[in-house]
């Protein structure tokens, strides 16, 4: 039986969650049944659910997948709040975002183009929260998915996709996982438990852009900062002493989630034991928030196609570096 959303209260307080979005396509229903079997019922998530349907005909999946879980499996509506430990199920001939903590649903655009209704919701998700938004790609036929995992990692969000032996169809999970962008490549039981492994880590329900404060109001001393301002400078030849604090423990503190640290001195000590994970906290500060500067394909196309066509031309040209 379908569950029926109960309503908050504008006097209660203001409570911060993560935000899971699941998106599939073909073989999307056993990829979903096995995740949400495998997945306890109290992790205080929000789970959403962006399946492709038919335009033409109602979706039942919000019934089937109800006989797998405890957990309310609720059909989204215009406006509906979340709640944690709720399922959401995006309706047919829909396009999903959300907004503050509400599904907002308009018409399924006409066009030429492919309707990609998982990029669409995770782009939204991405910009609205952030640290607290998390992506995952299961089995399907397109590309749906891989772009707006990118702006999930991009925005400091977790993202999963699920293992191409276990996907009906792995065309969808695994191009999300050609871009780079993908934390975990696992299958759906093991995603459950991953999701469940971090899902009380401060990292995920602070929306603050600072560090953590200790019971006196201050931050905390973090003595293993330094250590892991030295490792990667060792490593890669970058002093990051001078970059932006804020952005760079956000992007520190997005890695200590992924393995359920809450300290910087034990992170570090991660850090002196696994070289890959240095080069992999290395590539997340500098994780491109733009589709041009450091896009390779479009370095390799100027040197191609439009540099030898202008020196050809023997004419003066003026060169502007934008940075």
């Amino acid at each position: 039986m379908v569950n029926s959303p109960s309503q908050n209260t504008d006097n209660e307080a203001e409570v911060t969650f993560p935000i899971v979005g699941i998106g599939a396509s073909a073989g999307g229903l056993e990829a979903y049944s096995d995740l949400l079997q495998a997945l306890p019922i109290d992790t205080g998530m929000v789970f959403v659910l962006i399946q492709h349907l038919s335009p033409d005909s109602p979706s039942m999946l919000s019934e089937i997948l109800s006989r797998v879980t405890e957990m309310p499996v609720v059909e989204a509506t215009q406006d509906l709040q979340v709640q944690p430990n709720h399922i959401y199920i995006i309706p047919a001939n829909a396009r999903m975002t959300i907004e503050d903590d509400r599904l907002q649903l308009a018409p399924r655009e006409a066009s030429q183009q492919k309707f990609m209704p998982i990029d669409v919701f995770f782009k939204s998700l991405s910009s609205r929260y952030r640290n607290r938004a998390i992506g995952i790609v299961l089995s399907g036929l397109d590309g749906d998915g891989a772009a707006g995992l990118k702006t999930i990692k991009q925005a400091a969000g977790i993202t999963f996709a699920q293992t191409e032996n276990t996907a009906q169809y792995s065309d969808m999970p695994n191009t999300a996982v050609e871009t780079g962008y993908v934390d975990f490549i696992l299958p759906p039981a093991e995603i459950a438990h991953k999701l469940a492994s971090i899902a009380q880590h401060p990292y995920l329900t602070d929306d603050s852009e600072q560090p953590p404060q200790s019971p006196t109001g201050e931050p905390p001393r973090e003595t293993g900062l330094p250590l892991v301002y030295s490792l990667l400078k060792t490593a890669t030849g970058v002093d990051f002493t001078q970059y932006k604090r804020t952005t760079f423990e956000r992007r520190l503190r997005r890695r200590m989630a992924l393995y359920r640290l809450n300290t910087i001195e034990a992170y570090a000590e991660r850090l002196q034991n696994d070289p890959a994970e240095v080069k992999a906290l290395y590539r997340d500060v500098l994780i491109t928030v733009t589709s041009f500067f450091r896009d390779p394909e479009t370095f390799v196309f100027l040197k191609e196609s439009i540099f030898p066509s202008l020196i050809e031309q023997r004419e003066p040209m003026p060169l502007f570096a934008c940075g």
